[in-house]
């Protein structure tokens, strides 16, 4: 290949393109401090802007020279050269002032060096319908840590050596941007399904069906920087409304009317805190009839008076399956409003039987849902869903055989929870609802903007589970995605009445008044405070009482999340990025800037470490007791309490702590 790169790349309308005869790519200013990168091979073409379609092209700086082209943005800059091994290699800097050599490399493309091993740093195979399995090879860097990738059981909160596979299920709600502790993010603009990989030895993004490649990188000199960068580029979350930051009550499942409003009554006989009560699937008669059936529910304004009188909220679930006894089948079937398959022999999902479901992507699909939903829930006075599901219902091995309206879900498969999402903020919006939070068993890059908040669903009420999905909340707080549940007490419920589970379930009300949403669910008889079991009554009611005194700190977290993108729950390097003992710790995280919170992961532990930041003072929120951030302390944590410390000096914070069990 010659030298002379000014022979195939060219600065057009803001676009820095190189062609060199098998792909083009395309690099522009994005945004504050990003770049936006795409590699369309011949063949291939742009069919959405998917996470990135908020307009944000700028000005950057461009100079090309005969031996390398270069594009900055802000802190941000790529040079694009011709290699032995690669045309057109990619390599992108952080810039700290504004001279050009005042940056550090913080990502590369692979140089493969010898050209007989050489499989290609980009590579594009073609395999049907327009498609393309597509590989992209990054150097590693050792020491780096990555974080974020949404909600994945991955033991770990660092990412660096794992394997994640791009697809959506239940307690796995996969967000493709990652932030690395070498001061950037990188987001992966590809719904299709695929893998990534954080090896030891290189970065590797894998399509299984795409047109084209296209991902958004951004620096920053902090967390907080990249991720509002990330959040001005794929969406910031709405306004977080006050009735969302309370006391979730949940269970599978009221059946009735009657028992609904009992459990309602029995909030406010005892003087417990509730926000939201919530009415669980199976509340229709048929699958796909979306409505309460009248033999259970038989006058729900009645229901809704009665609530809203309480100051409670109601929040229902309706699926989006639909049985072929419904009365809405022939309609949707007729008029192609469910998701098909590449032969016909995946049309519908197991469910009890036989079930075909709703197509989100297909605008006519969405109008007549919604407008079942509206006539049948928002009229009487309903307006809060819950998504379970909004995510694709096949068997996970069948997801490539799976079509939507706008095409191959091999291509566009995680873009379908998002587009279910949209149509209900749309929806509610368009109904005068503008208070809109949904719990969601799914999300993808831009759910944030809808409302949406996600929650690992069927997950097991166990001290691993526990453990496992604070890692992947943090996780999750890290792409991007501010609102975050996690059922308390686990859902799947196998010995409700053994002593093990009454301390589970005290320890993960204790972790769950620090989550962004406080809200309890789970496949067991009674869910109730009051009815759990054991001793757990009195030590569930403290946690009822702290998160109320608790709720104007979690709205100030909230509002930052809305406005900057800030994670309301965060890893402890987040806030303190220069002590490199914050960087592993993975079994404690901070609750906004000023509360440490150290949730209890064993059975029976009373006692556990916790590592104190350097660079602030830390007061136990139980004692009072200060103590100087960079040491390990042991903290004492009886069932009544678990390890939580506050930065610096609060006694607005710390009052806040005291006499919880004499309210």
């Amino acid at each position: 290949m010659a030298n002379d790169i000014n022979t195939r790349v060219a600065f057009e309308g803001r676009k820095l393109v190189y062609r060199n005869g098998w792909e083009t790519v395309t690099i522009q200013a994005w945004g504050p401090d990003g770049l936006r990168v795409r590699v369309t091979p011949t063949g291939g073409r742009q069919t959405s802007d998917w996470a990135l379609d908020i307009p944000l092209e700028t000005d950057g700086e461009v100079q090309i020279t005969p031996d390398e082209a270069t594009l900055r943005n802000g802190k941000i800059s790529v040079r694009l050269r011709d290699i032995y091994t690669q045309g057109g290699h990619m390599e992108f800097f952080r810039h700290h002032g504004p001279g050009l050599q005042d940056k550090t490399p913080i990502l590369s493309e692979v140089n493969y060096v010898v050209y007989a091993h050489n499989p290609a740093v980009r590579s594009f195979k073609p395999v049907g319908e327009g498609l393309f399995q597509a590989e992209l090879h990054f150097a590693a860097k050792d020491g780096e840590r990555f974080y974020g990738m949404g909600q994945n059981a991955a033991d770990h909160l660092n990412l660096k050596g794992q394997v994640i596979d791009l697809y959506q299920r239940h307690v796995k709600a996969v967000v493709p941007f990652v932030v690395s502790s070498e001061g950037y993010g990188f987001l992966w603009n590809n719904p299709s399904l695929g893998r990534a990989e954080f090896g030891v030895n290189r970065t590797r993004w894998v399509s299984y069906g795409c047109r084209q490649m296209d991902y958004y990188i951004t620096a920053g000199d902090s967390y907080a920087d990249i991720l509002s960068h990330y959040a001005d580029a794929t969406g910031h979350a709405p306004e977080f409304p006050y009735w969302a930051s309370g006391f979730w009550q949940c269970k599978l499942r009221y059946e009735t009317q009657e028992q609904f409003l009992a459990t309602a009554r029995e909030f406010k006989r005892l003087g417990l805190p509730l926000s939201v009560l919530v009415i669980d699937f199976l509340h229709w008669d048929v699958l796909g009839n979306w409505k309460l059936d009248p033999k259970f529910w038989p006058d729900p304004p009645a229901m809704v008076k009665e609530t809203d009188a309480m100051g409670v909220r109601i929040m229902i679930s309706p699926w989006i399956l639909v049985n072929p006894a419904s009365e809405n089948y022939p309609y949707m079937k007729e008029h192609g409003l469910l998701t098909g398959s590449l032969d016909g022999a995946k049309d519908t999902v197991d469910f009890g039987g036989p079930a075909y479901q709703y197509d989100p992507t297909n605008p006519q699909a969405r109008e007549f849902l919604w407008s079942k939903w509206k006539a049948n829930y928002v009229d009487l006075g309903i307006r809060t869903f819950w998504l379970d599901t909004c995510d694709e219902a096949h068997e996970i091995g069948d997801y490539d055989q799976v079509t939507y309206h706008i095409g191959p879900a091999r291509e566009c498969h995680s873009f379908f929870v998002v587009a279910h999402q949209k149509n209900v903020f749309e929806g509610l919006h368009a109904a005068g609802e503008h208070e809109v939070v949904t719990i969601c068993r799914n999300a993808w890059a831009g759910s944030q903007r809808y409302g949406a908040c996600p929650a690992p669903h069927d997950i097991m009420s166990c001290f691993e589970h526990l453990d496992q999905y604070m890692k992947a909340g943090l996780n999750m707080m890290m792409s991007g995605i501010p609102w975050w549940n996690c059922d308390i007490g686990g859902f799947v419920t196998f010995d409700p009445e053994t002593p093990l589970f009454h301390e589970l379930i005290v320890r993960w009300y204790q972790w769950g008044v620090f989550m962004p949403v406080f809200r309890t669910h789970g496949c067991r008889k009674n869910n109730e405070p009051w009815n759990l079991g054991g001793d757990s009554y009195r030590h569930v009611r403290a946690c009822l009482f702290l998160r109320e005194r608790l709720r104007p700190y979690v709205m100030a977290q909230m509002k930052l999340a809305s406005a900057r993108g800030l994670p309301p729950m965060r890893p402890v390097f987040f806030d303190f990025p220069a002590d490199p003992r914050a960087g592993v710790v993975e079994d404690a995280y901070l609750f906004g800037p000023d509360l440490l919170v150290a949730p209890i992961l064993h059975y029976e532990q009373r006692r556990r470490d916790v590592y104190l930041p350097a660079g602030a003072d830390w007061t136990d929120a139980w004692s009072g007791q200060t103590f100087a951030g960079g040491q390990t302390v042991t903290a004492v944590a009886p069932i009544e309490r678990i390890p939580v410390y506050i930065r610096g000096n609060r006694p607005d914070l710390l009052a806040l702590f005291s006499g919880l069990y004499e309210e």
